[in-house]
């Protein structure tokens, strides 16, 4: 055993051994609890960034501690390979986004491997490979025969430049991001999927999540947006037909002055086929983007239709306007406006002129001012004939059950959800399995024609995708009929919710997935990624599970059983103006600093010209601010384990971690101090452990280990509080230091405890620990060692520490009997002779003993 810590040499030789050697390969082993922990799998952009490295290593502390806990544990690594980004940085380097998007792959797997996680390798999975996509169309094709499948016009960004449909990303002020030319909203044909066929069951099974974050369940309930109204049916004044409105507030119907309809309600376009102004206003909001998102903070803008609806239950004429605010693609496109009661319906009608109506009366100690703004709590009705005096839910039912009475009306339960767009207009993403007929209709692509293979040596001109530019790609037959394929591509959120039940079989090629794999392994018992994914991603991947459960390929309800949403990593931000007034940003790893005993930042300035730069704190690390922090000159410098220690020790898991390079020396330190304790206890030699030899230094030492022990299983099994877990490693570390090895009973207590500090370390700072069994000559593979268990008869304490305060003051410190009463604790507390001269010539009033711990002496 060398006497000094090289962390490269060491960390290159654990990881040739656990690739030579297999060790995380896993198989199917019903003789075992499985344990299936997954991370989120990257976008292979290139290189590891902290926000990765911060994830995988949570992700595999846990797989291996899992590992620890004698379970069979799988932990494999893909890639989310499809998307936007792979096709501008192919224009950019003048490449195909394939052998970039490959190349980067490569680049990736190897960063990985440098940090010692623990994948299955042999699981890996590229979502661009046709072995994967292939699966993912079949399914598709399945969910068209079952009509969860359809497609509808649906509008997206155009630039008649280009003559290309644009991503949002590449929508910049209004204008595409190559033409310059503003850009359209224009219709084209799109498929979805029925999500909301599933809206009640996602939502009703949120209440299974126990061990998801309340943060996640909230936004996922709200993105769902399930609400209890009613459907009314308002017809028009000129007999010309009738449309419906959705509303969860009937009970100010009866202060409805005008309706609202979006600009392409159908009555929108049929006054725009007779008024020019109306018309224009119309292409106006059709060249307008607007997302559900932006509606509460645009200005509300409109134009009459010059048309009338009959209120349903007064009859009377309401105008009918169109507003920029009422959006097609959410309810019926159309609205009932209550300016007295709804903020939106109230600015609308002040800047228009419209009646505003109070039909709620202002609850005791609230202010109704309808010149000012609208009155939006619940109350009491007013203004609202038969229905006056009514409460809220009185009104609900007695004005729902009249227009039903009427014919008018429905209850309906409605969803803020709508159903899932799956088209992308982009090249790069797999290609969806549909073929257009010359006729125009469609049919799915037949399971021997799978996978429409996405061609992958291509040029890209960054205007038009190539599958939609040679139509020699589009062209089929079926049957003897030319077919066309479709040239768009699938959302890339497709690939990533199913992408973990592949991992069970990656090489399974007679269908989607292996059943009896399938169902050992799902449902992952440990989800690991970010917080912004707690949508779409989680939401969709919730969907997708229940689809594969419907169709017989597994048999769980969810696809997560916990979940946890690590913090961003942040880091120091420095900067200067430019001659324009701009900033220029600086690497940290270029800035000098000048700190106060607190360690904030007085001075700073840079490394090349000597000259002071702005500290602008702490921030997400990003290229845009240029503080990202490589972890590979992280590793080069102190090694993967110091890594690995700093991002699990320096913030619990799920808040931001600050980065500091005197945070990252700190963990290198305690590293070289364990390997430096291990060396020393090797050369005292091993001594077995004989408990009843021991002193009571030893015993007392002995104690503090199993102590540890206790706490720290309880961290990481738990808890999941990884930092306080190595903060106990750390203080019992100390303390294992500061003793003597001299005689045997010194050796055998350390000789244990080194032991399980090694166990505990294994999966934090694997490498270390790895490294340090095998110089220790210790059985087998330290994955497989057993991990340590509390000795309960270890942590009784046969003595105490019982303070003893003289009217508050603190007069003596006894070592006393750990099962001493209260009766035995007086008698030596008042036999003490710093006691007895506190208490001498005073009458004790009061005795108050607090068991183990403190007694209290009140005397005058």
């Amino acid at each position: 055993m060398q006497e000094q810590y090289n962390p490269q040499e060491i960390e290159a030789k654990a990881q040739s051994y656990w690739e030579e050697n297999k060790v995380f390969q896993v198989r199917e082993d019903d003789s075992k609890e499985k344990f299936y922990c997954l991370s989120m799998f990257p976008y292979p952009s290139g290189r590891l960034h902290m926000g990765h490295v911060r994830n995988y290593t949570i992700g595999d502390v846990v797989s291996r501690f899992q590992r620890l806990q004698g379970k069979n544990v799988m932990q494999p690594m893909g890639w989310d390979a499809f998307g936007l980004p792979a096709e501008n940085a192919a224009i950019k380097n003048n490449t195909a986004p394939a052998k970039w998007t490959y190349q980067n792959i490569d680049y990736m797997r190897n960063q990985l491997k440098l940090l010692g996680f623990g994948y299955d390798w042999d699981r890996e999975i590229a979502t661009c490979h046709p072995d994967y996509y292939k699966w993912e169309q079949w399914f598709f094709t399945k969910l068209y025969e079952k009509g969860l499948v359809y497609k509808k016009m649906s509008t997206v960004n155009w630039d008649p430049v280009d003559q290309t449909v644009l991503a949002n990303e590449q929508v910049i002020d209004g204008r595409g991001w190559r033409s310059g030319a503003v850009v359209e909203q224009k219709e084209i044909p799109q498929w979805f999927i029925k999500i909301t066929d599933y809206a009640q069951e996602l939502l009703d099974d949120l209440d299974k999540l126990e061990h998801w974050p309340e943060q996640v369940k909230t936004m996922q309930r709200n993105w769902i947006g399930r609400s209890e109204g009613v459907d009314i049916t308002f017809k028009r004044a000129d007999n010309q037909g009738e449309f419906s409105v959705y509303t969860t507030r009937p009970d100010t119907f009866m202060g409805v002055t005008y309706v609202a309809v979006a600009a392409g309600h159908p009555i929108a376009q049929e006054a725009a086929k007779s008024n020019a102004d109306v018309a224009a206003f119309v292409e106006q909001c059709k060249n307008t983007k607007v997302a559900e998102a932006d509606v509460a903070t645009m200005d509300k803008k409109g134009i009459a239709t010059g048309l009338n609806a009959v209120h349903p239950l007064t009859g009377k004429e309401v105008p009918i306007w169109i507003a920029n605010f009422v959006l097609m693609d959410y309810g019926s496109g159309a609205v009932m406006a209550v300016p007295g009661h709804d903020q939106r319906d109230f600015e609308f009608a002040s800047a228009y002129g419209l009646e505003i109506k109070q039909v709620i009366a202002a609850n005791e100690g609230d202010e109704c001012d309808l010149s000012k703004a609208a009155y939006t709590e619940k109350g009491t009705l007013i203004n609202s004939g038969e229905f006056d005096g009514l409460d809220f839910d009185a009104a609900f039912n007695a004005i729902a059950d009249k227009l039903a009475e009427l014919g008018v009306g429905e209850r309906k339960v409605n969803f803020r959800l709508r159903d899932w767009g799956v088209s992308r207009q982009r090249y790069w993403g797999s290609p969806i399995p549909m073929l257009n007929k010359e006729d125009g209709s469609e049919l799915a692509a037949p399971e021997d024609m799978l996978p429409v293979r996405l061609p992958e040596d291509v040029v890209m001109d960054g205007v038009t995708s190539p599958i939609k530019s040679d139509p020699e790609w589009a062209k089929a037959s079926v049957n003897g009929e030319t077919v066309f394929h479709e040239t768009d591509t699938f959302d890339t959120f497709m690939e990533s919710s199913w992408y973990y039940a592949r991992y069970c079989s990656p090489r399974y090629d007679e269908g989607m997935l292996e059943p009896g794999a399938a169902n050992y392994w799902l449902p992952v018992n440990q989800y690991i990624g970010g917080i912004e994914h707690a949508i779409l991603h989680l939401l969709y991947a919730r969907f997708f599970h229940k689809l594969l459960r419907d169709f017989g390929l597994v048999d769980s309800d969810e696809p997560f059983e916990r979940l946890l949403c690590q913090g961003m990593v942040l880091a120091d931000t420095y900067f200067r103006k430019d001659e324009k007034g701009g900033d220029i940003w600086f690497s940290p790893s270029d800035v000098e600093v000048e700190t106060d005993d607190k360690g904030r930042i007085i001075k700073a300035w840079h490394k090349d010209d000597g000259q002071p730069v702005e500290s602008a704190g702490m921030s997400k690390m990003s290229k845009s601010k240029n503080n990202g922090i490589d972890p590979q000159t992280v590793i080069d410098q102190y090694g993967a384990d110091t890594v690995r220690l700093f991002m699990m020790f320096t913030a619990p898991p799920e808040q931001t971690l600050e980065w500091s390079d005197s945070g990252v020396e700190g963990a290198h330190r305690f590293i070289k101090r364990v390997y430096k304790y291990a060396y020393d206890v090797k050369q005292a030699g091993f001594v077995e452990l004989d408990v009843a030899s021991l002193t009571k230094a030893q015993k007392e030492l002995r104690r503090e280990l199993h102590k540890a022990i206790a706490k720290i299983t309880d961290d990481l099994a738990r808890r999941q509080t990884f930092n306080t877990a190595i903060a106990a490693v750390m203080e019992l570390s100390n303390k294992l230091i500061k003793a003597p090895l001299a005689d045997d009973g010194d050796k055998a207590v350390a000789n244990e405890a080194l032991e399980a500090m090694l166990i505990m370390l294994a999966p934090i700072t694997p490498h270390l620990s790895h490294q340090l069994w095998q110089d220790l000559a210790k059985p087998g593979d330290i994955l497989d060692a057993q991990w340590p268990v509390a000795d309960q008869s270890a942590m009784v304490e046969s003595e105490k520490l019982v303070v003893v305060q003289v009217n508050g003051k603190v007069r003596a410190k006894l070592t006393l009997a750990a099962d001493a009463d209260q009766q035995a604790v007086e008698q030596a507390a008042f036999a003490d002779a710093n006691v007895q001269k506190f208490t001498d010539g005073l009458t004790v009033r009061k005795v108050i003993y607090i068991k183990g711990k403190v007694l209290n002496v009140v005397a005058n």
